[in-house]
């Protein structure tokens, strides 16, 4: 049996989108949802708010640069159910959001796909140091074969490619963000005139498969240097480039069990990557229904499932996995249709459910996220079951905005908070800093972003 963790406060990031429909698909048109307010910035300096009010850690942007059009074989069902589309850029938001807080954080998602890795490492240090060192990046690859197409590919990149292109893309930012200034480069002598000495500014001169760079960064050193970095691939390309580059990875798992079984090969391979196993911390996707008594939440959940857009889920479904799945029957159970369906995906799919007596439709909504309905107490007590198989915080995902998050600041924190599950109050510093207690702003020298450091290029000589 695996150890238990000691009781510790848990990290919690707000996981929502520039969107209208982002997970819970059909929610939308719920009545007390704000999710057609995307496009007003009033709207997410109000979150942002909320969420420092309830303590939470960072709001978390996930995005996508392509269209979920795979199922029916077009883009119909993803614009008429606002299956993530339209969608707007979310990092642009983190500026006037950082300005109007003191201390949330801010994760926004970029693809290797959709920006040069020059331009990019600029437009970071540029938000690493309007919001005083309070950014992340979530890196990802972008599965979408619509993704690519917008990128100038006739076909997505093959997945395990795109794994090589980005670790030739990390290479380049380390060495724009650590390696091109050295830490005490800005000078600011205004008596001399000097505003950074030029012997500690330097060219990277980076000529890789992809990409040639010379350089040198065009932002001086930033509060972090590099964001905080997370990840979210569950493949095995994806799990060790997580070992390798991560300090926060993002994890669906379905109940606690296999949580653990998944920290425990990414730490593995972290360690053998010459990390340490605590370099990385496990951010598990939940949303939450909570009630005054389980009844109560019982009833509002049913409520949500009731409004649920199965058509926008499948929609979301089918882009995941490539695969149309609007040829499968909805409603019969799911024992009958396994026998009948010949694609491997949709298989797995029908036996990763927990119940084949019930239908696809069923499981489409089942599969939306794992959610915990209940009371205040109840959602702590289930918390605290995941954080005893190691996870490290949540992923809190909507169902409807800002109402999800503003009943789970209001009734589940203070039990937590009692429980000792999550912080009282802020801790100062960076992001870095208060994610990861006893850091410092920057990336410890066992990450490999250090090698690029002028004083780990100058030992090597």
């Amino acid at each position: 049996m695996a150890a238990q963790h000691p009781v510790r406060p848990l990290v919690f990031n707000a996981f929502t989108m520039n969107c209208v429909s982002f997970i819970n698909h059909g929610l939308w048109r719920h009545p007390d949802t704000l999710q057609t307010r995307y496009a007003d910035l009033d709207t997410w300096i109000e979150l942002a708010r909320m969420l420092e009010r309830g303590r939470f850690d960072t709001l978390f942007f996930a995005d996508v640069i392509g269209t979920y059009d795979v199922y029916r074989g077009g883009l119909d069902t993803a614009v008429r159910e606002a299956t993530q589309f339209p969608n707007n850029d979310p990092a642009v938001l983190i500026p006037a959001l950082a300005h109007a807080t003191e201390h949330l954080g801010f994760a926004f998602t970029g693809s290797i796909l959709q920006e040069h890795p020059f331009a990019f490492a600029r437009k970071v240090s540029t938000l690493d140091h309007l919001t005083k060192g309070r950014v992340a990046w979530n890196i990802v690859t972008s599965f979408q074969s619509s993704a690519g197409r917008n990128f100038g590919f006739d076909a997505q990149v093959p997945h395990d490619e795109r794994y090589v292109w980005a670790d030739e893309y990390m290479d380049v930012v380390y060495k724009l963000w650590e390696g091109s200034w050295e830490d005490d480069a800005v000078l600011g002598d205004r008596a001399a005139g000097v505003y950074a000495d030029p012997a500690k500014v330097h060219r990277i001169d980076h000529a890789g498969d992809r990409y040639r760079v010379a350089g040198p960064h065009m932002c001086e050193p930033s509060p972090l240097r590099t964001p905080v970095l997370f990840q979210a691939g569950s493949s095995e390309a994806g799990r060790a480039f997580a070992a390798r580059h991560a300090e926060g990875t993002f994890i669906l798992a379905p109940n606690p069990l296999a949580a653990r079984t998944n920290i425990d090969d990414v730490r593995a391979r972290a360690v053998a990557a010459g990390r340490r196993p605590e370099d990385i911390s496990f951010f598990q996707g939940l949303s939450f229904v909570v009630g005054s008594t389980e009844e109560e939440a019982r009833r509002k959940n049913a409520e949500i499932d009731e409004m649920l857009s199965v058509e926008g889920l499948l929609t979301h479904m089918s882009g995941n996995i490539g695969v149309d799945l609007s040829a499968v029957d909805l409603e019969k159970p799911l024992h009958e249709l396994r026998t009948e369906v010949a694609h491997g995906a949709v298989r797995g799919l029908i036996e990763s459910a927990p119940d084949k007596t019930m239908t696809f439709a069923d499981l489409a909504r089942l599969m939306v996220t794992t959610r915990a309905v209940g009371t205040p107490e109840q959602i702590a007590d289930e918390l605290e079951r995941w954080g005893k198989a190691g996870v490290d915080g949540f992923n809190v995902t909507y169902v409807t905005t800002p109402g999800t998050f503003e009943d789970f600041i209001d009734h589940v924190v203070p039990v937590l908070q009692e429980r000792g599950l999550m912080r009282r109050e802020y801790s100062p510093g960076t992001l870095r800093e208060k994610l990861l207690p006893g850091s410092g702003p920057r990336l410890p020298e066992r990450h490999p972003a250090a090698a690029y450091r002028r004083s780990a290029v100058a030992g090597a000589r």
